[in-house]
């Protein structure tokens, strides 16, 4: 075992402790990946506040990028040396889901409680989404690595892990968008940002951001929305409807988890539409829908997990996107903050403005 820094909850909603911690060797099939960079994502904060529960202490974070420190047995595909993007997304490869393209729900069940993170004491440690990546390094499954150019940036590859697959893979993947259709993005934070980009990406006719401020109506603009819908309105879906010449959009993404966003989702679409839902509620809160519209129009709603991604197809053509100046990551970066700063980057995060807050390593 050999001891590194890492952010650990102790307690829901209480800031995270910067303290030593153990951490394993790889073994049969998982590799070690010294961290560069980590963004904070708001699911990861709404683990620490305690919205899903989980086992406590525990270590949060999983959109990282780092240099690959040490591998076990088994290992393909990368080697000491190489620069990594790690992912929450761990497949065996094997169940129905992975076997049949869906490896973002693999069906087998990873216990965070039995992983390669200890506490000083020998005690249990939660290595939350199977990452723990609020730390300097992770043990993590090779199935959740891919190797980027050694000349890219680690703070912008950080981002790829989950908000930027997240966002692009949900129109791409799950909506299937086709050129020329539109599209609403409700939301305009980090993943929403990004499916606006993958909406500017696949070809979209028209593409209207919704979002509760002019601020973040003006970023999505600058990540390509044609048009902007203030969500404070008393019926912004029609001037969605305006934007979009007359019509419901053929698909509206949900990126935010307030159950407004969700009430009012389907007053979005057009006939035959459909809407991604995206965002996280908090467990036990509930939405209303009137089914018989959604029949009747031929409507559609399907949850979208991670952008439904295949790392190792989906992250290398989105570097290359980036790489060509076509994909926005440096952009999206609100702050860079020390490990040390974390709280202080979480309280930044909750403020609402930043678009991704990315706690950097010094190497």
């Amino acid at each position: 075992m050999q001891t590194i820094k890492a952010a650990v909850c102790h307690e829901f909603g209480a800031p995270l402790v910067i303290e030593d911690i153990q951490l394993r060797a790889p073994k049969v099939g998982e590799v070690e990946v010294t961290l560069h960079a980590v963004a904070i994502c708001h699911s990861d904060i709404s683990f620490a506040d305690g919205a899903w529960g989980g086992s406590l202490p525990a270590v949060y974070g999983h959109e990282a990028a780092g240099v690959v420190s040490a591998v076990g047995e088994t290992v393909q595909g990368v080697a000491v040396g190489d620069s990594v993007v790690v992912t929450l997304i761990r497949a065996c490869g094997t169940c129905p889901s992975c076997a049949g393209g869906k490896p973002t729900i693999c069906e087998t069940p990873y216990d965070g409680d039995q992983g390669p993170i200890r506490t000083a004491d020998d005690g249990m440690l939660h290595q939350a989404m199977a990452c723990g990546a609020f730390a300097e390094k992770v043990v993590v499954d090779q199935s959740q690595l891919v190797k980027v150019p050694a000349s890219m940036p680690m703070d912008a590859a950080s981002l790829i892990a989950c908000g930027v697959i997240t966002g692009v893979g949900a129109v791409v993947n799950a909506a299937g968008l086709r050129a020329g259709e539109d599209v609403v993005v409700i939301g305009a934070g980090g993943v929403g940002l990004n499916a606006i980009q993958g909406a500017r990406i696949a070809g979209a006719r028209r593409i209207v951001a919704v979002d509760m401020t002019e601020d973040k109506l003006d970023d999505a603009t600058a990540f390509g929305a044609t048009h902007g819908v203030l969500a404070t309105g008393e019926a912004p879906w029609r001037e969605a409807y305006k934007a979009l010449g007359g019509k419901g959009a053929e698909a509206v993404i949900v990126t935010v988890g307030a159950i407004p966003a969700y009430d009012q989702a389907p007053r979005y679409l057009g006939r035959g539409g459909k809407f991604v839902m995206v965002g996280m509620p908090h467990s036990g809160a509930m939405a209303e829908y009137e089914p018989v519209n959604l029949a009747y129009l031929g409507q559609g709603m399907v949850g979208s997990k991670m952008g439904d991604v295949v790392i190792q197809r989906d992250i290398p053509w989105m570097v290359d996107l980036y790489l060509q100046g076509r994909l926005q990551l440096d952009s999206l970066i609100s702050g860079r903050w020390s490990l040390d700063q974390i709280n202080d980057a979480i309280a930044d995060t909750k403020g609402g403005k930043a678009r991704r807050n990315v706690i950097m390593f010094n190497r």
